[in-house]
Formats: C-alpha cells, sequence, structure tokens
C-alpha cells in the first residue's frame, strides 16, 4: 500500500525530469545553428572510421575519398579528422587558411622525444614556434648556407662511389649505401663530423616507426593511454627518449669550440652562438637538442628514402635510365665524377628527381595539421581542434590532374612549370605554407648529386638473372613510405 502511495510521486519526478531534459534539448538545438559538415562515411562507436584504415593509409584515404568526395570528416576514436584529397582543397589550407590550420595535433611518440615540444616539425603554433622556425630559415637551412655545405656532399658522394666500386660483394645493397650517404652528409653538417652516424641510426629508425600514424592510442583515446603501458609503446618511447637525450648531451659536450672565422659552420656552432648572443627567445639547451634531433631525424630518413626510390624507379625504367645516364655522361665527359657545377644544365636529372617525388611521396600524407579555431571551409562547418590529414599521394596520382599517373614518365617534367616549392598544389612532396618543409634546398642538393655521381659511374643490373619487372616496388608506411625490401644490384663501372 505504502509503495503504491509513491509511485505517483516517482512517475511525476521521473516526468518533469524527462520533460525537463527534452526542452533543454529542444531549446539548445534551437538556439544553436545547425552545422553543415564535409560527407563522413559510417562510423562504429567508439572507434569511429579507424577499421577502414589499413596498413597503408594514403590508399584507404584514397579509397574512401572515391566514394565519399575530396573533403571527407571522419572520426579516429574521440579526435575529428579532416581529409584532404584535391589539389583545390589542399590549397586552400596551405594557402587561404593557412594560420587556421598551422597547428599540430598532439603526439604523445613526438612530445616524449622532441622535449616536450620545444622542436620545429612536431611543436604547436606559438611565438616560440615562430622564432624557431625563423631561426632554421635563415640560419640554419638558407641558401647561403646550404652552398656552403658543397665540399661535404662531395666528399661524401665520392666516399659513396668508392665504397660501391670496393664491395667485396658481387651484390651491393645500395639502401644500406645510400642511408649511410645521407647519415654522414647531415651529421657533418649538423654537428661538425660524420662519426657520430652509427650512434643514431638504429634509434632513428626505432622512433621514425615508432611516430608513424596510428600507433599510440593515447592520441586517439586520451583516457586510454594506460594501454600503451600495456602494449609497451610507453616503455620503448621512454628508452628512445632517454637514448636521445643521452647521445645529444655528448653531442654538445665533445662538440669543440666555436669558430667565428670558420666558413662552413655546423648547425651546432650557431645554434650555440646564438644562444650565447640572447636571441631575445629561449634558445635553451633543450631547444638546441630538440632541433639538432629534427635536422638528423627529418634529413636522413628522408633524403635517403628518395634517393632509394628514384635509383629504384630508374633501375625498373631502362629508357629513363638511358636517357639519364646519357645526359650525366655527355657533360661530365672526360670526368671522373661530377661536380654541383655540372647540374645546374642536367633538366633530365631534375626532371627524374620531381618524378620519383611524385610517384613516391616519402611523407604520403605530410605531417598532420590541427586548426586553431572554428572555420568556414569550402562552405563546410570545421571546428577548432580538428585533425587535418593532406593526401599529398592521392592528388599527386590524381588521373585527372596527371594523365598516366601511375606511370614513372620524367618527360612530363621537362616542360612544365609546376616544382617542388609549394607553390603547385597538385605537387606537394615538401608541403607548403607555414608549416612546409625548410630543408628543401638542403634535401634536392643531396639527392641530385648522388644520383647523378651513381648513374655516372655505373650500369645496374638486378641479381641472380631478375627481370626488370621483378623488382619489388612495394612501400612500407610509416611516418615516411620507404621501401620495403632493401635495394639489392649489381653494379658494373661505366668504362
Amino acid at each position: 500500500m505504502k509503495m503504491q502511495e509513491q509511485n505517483p510521486l516517482y512517475l511525476y519526478f521521473f516526468s518533469l525530469s524527462f520533460v525537463t531534459i527534452f526542452l533543454y534539448k529542444w531549446l539548445t538545438h534551437k538556439k544553436t545553428p545547425s552545422k553543415n559538415l564535409p560527407p563522413s562515411p559510417p562510423q562504429i562507436p567508439i572507434i569511429g572510421n579507424l577499421h577502414q584504415i589499413g596498413p597503408d593509409p594514403q590508399v584507404s584515404l584514397r579509397d574512401l575519398a572515391k566514394k565519399y568526395g575530396s573533403l571527407m570528416l571522419l572520426k579516429f576514436g574521440s579526435v575529428p579528422v579532416l581529409v584532404v584529397s584535391s589539389a583545390d582543397a589542399a590549397r586552400e589550407v596551405v594557402k587561404t587558411h593557412d594560420l587556421v590550420f598551422a597547428d599540430r595535433p598532439y603526439s604523445s611518440v613526438a612530445n616524449r622525444i622532441f622535449y616536450n615540444g620545444r622542436d620545429m616539425v612536431f611543436a604547436r603554433y606559438t611565438e616560440y614556434w615562430r622564432q624557431v622556425k625563423s631561426t632554421c630559415v635563415t640560419q640554419l637551412l638558407s641558401n647561403k648556407r646550404v652552398l656552403s655545405f658543397h665540399n661535404v656532399r662531395e666528399e661524401e658522394v665520392a666516399l659513396l662511389i668508392q665504397k660501391i666500386e670496393n664491395s667485396r660483394s658481387k651484390v651491393v645493397n645500395l639502401s644500406e649505401h645510400l642511408i649511410e650517404l645521407t647519415g654522414n652528409v647531415v651529421c657533418r653538417a649538423a654537428l661538425g663530423s660524420g662519426h657520430e652516424v652509427d650512434s643514431y641510426k638504429l634509434l632513428l629508425l626505432e622512433i621514425m616507426d615508432m611516430l608513424g600514424y596510428s600507433r599510440s592510442i593515447e592520441d586517439f583515446f586520451p583516457m586510454l593511454g594506460w594501454v600503451d603501458w600495456l602494449t609497451g609503446l610507453k616503455g620503448k618511447v621512454e628508452k628512445a627518449a632517454k637514448g636521445v637525450d643521452t647521445f645529444l648531451e655528448g653531442v654538445l659536450r665533445d662538440h669543440p669550440a666555436s669558430n667565428s672565422g670558420s666558413a662552413t659552420k655546423d648547425f651546432v656552432s650557431i645554434l650555440l652562438e646564438i644562444q650565447e648572443a640572447d636571441a631575445g627567445f629561449s634558445i635553451d639547451k633543450e631547444c638546441i637538442k630538440s632541433l639538432i634531433w629534427d635536422m638528423l631525424g627529418a634529413g636522413t630518413e628522408t633524403i635517403s628514402t628518395a634517393l632509394e626510390w628514384t635509383i629504384a624507379a630508374l633501375i625498373k625504367s631502362p629508357d629513363a635510365m638511358l636517357k639519364l645516364q646519357n645526359e650525366v655522361r655527355e657533360i661530365g665527359k672526360g670526368k671522373s665524377k661530377i661536380s654541383e657545377g655540372d647540374l645546374v644544365n642536367m633538366h633530365y636529372l631534375k626532371a627524374v628527381m620531381k618524378e620519383s617525388m611524385r610517384l613516391y611521396f616519402t611523407a604520403p600524407l605530410l605531417v598532420p595539421r590541427e586548426t586553431r579555431q572554428d572555420v568556414k571551409f569550402m562552405g563546410y562547418d570545421i571546428k577548432a581542434g580538428t585533425q587535418v590529414l593532406i593526401n599529398a599521394w592521392a592528388i599527386a596520382r590524381d588521373p585527372s590532374l596527371w594523365d598516366n599517373p601511375e606511370e614513372f614518365r620524367p618527360e612530363r617534367f621537362l616542360n612544365s612549370r609546376i616544382d617542388y616549392k609549394g607553390f603547385h598544389y597538385e605537387y606537394l612532396p615538401f608541403g607548403a605554407g607555414r608549416r612546409g618543409c625548410p630543408g628543401i634546398q638542403f634535401a634536392i642538393a643531396v639527392n641530385e648529386l648522388a644520383v647523378a655521381n651513381v648513374v655516372h659511374k655505373f650500369n645496374f643490373e638486378l641479381p641472380d638473372g631478375k627481370r626488370l619487372e621483378d623488382l619489388d616496388m612495394t612501400g612500407s608506411t610509416g611516418i615516411t613510405l620507404h621501401k620495403k625490401s632493401p635495394l639489392l644490384v649489381v653494379a658494373t663501372p661505366h668504362v
């Protein structure tokens, strides 16, 4: 009887609560303008669209874009992700709304490795970042500074040729030689010596793998960061971070006093001089270490990967290889090696490099961006904190922009104004805008010189009588897209 008397009161409060919640939702919905969001594939609760991303994200996203459009809004866990797959949309991101899209999303791995965002690549968009970027552009990677290292590049490329010639094995692992070349060049430019390459090479490869997209649960499910401890990722990151710091502390400790009269100052010397001169911003030891690791990581991995793809593509395309060898050997006639001064008139070489970077992007999705504020973007409402992926790989293979895009055809660049400096949005191997790569000239200088000398000096065959079509061009996706299998060749000196 008592229970029955209380039921009407219970039902009254239940009904009142229900009506209150309903009215609140209805009124809130009325007051809040409806959002016009980009198309989105169906999502699964909690994980969103993560289940639709395969081992090669650029391919998965390209396939989704074919169905849902060149501008898609996905959900990776709790993170909204805007995927850009057209040149027009890319232009809007990196030019029209560059400032809005200039931030970086949080990466637990990068944050730990790079001293809580003190570097240039992964740091958030702040006044500190702007000053660091300015220092890198004007002091470390200017055209004048890049030219000052021409002797370093020529000496290291000469050593590469010598090592291939003197190889004890008939079959040469060209991939190993190329990463050693780039490591030596970058180390000498950054640290003043190439002796440290072996000390950081394995550590660098491990970190690049950990930085690969979708490795950390915490990045997409912040409340589940503890899962990264269970999977072992956190432990690996901690170990790697300590290894990086130990290495960089040794670099700074053992670095000789800067020589202000030296024509070729290494990056460490320049940064220490700026620190001593009080640059007006926080260029402390952690800043210096972060920038050094940026240079070592980005320089070694991306340059060697681009070289590997270029030479592999040439070997697989004998007509292109013959055209390039004819050009290089004609200009280098009577010379034992190609110098940087010889590169100016090698137009087919430059076309080869552009085509290789188009077809084999080292960073297919570039480095992710994040919106700093709400923005009306191409008619859609994009909220602050949205991660942005530019599928530059897909744009560079878009058949509406490129004839026979899956073919390696350097000739397409011979009479084309399209360049890699970030002003042609159908072709963004180095990104563009505020977040574009400042090391373009450094990378191109190494790549062109190395490729020219290698094809000048050697003819190539595949080992064990393999046919050219048997050359594996499968990629392995991490933060960079590199060849899955090493480039093994038989190199015969050209007489």
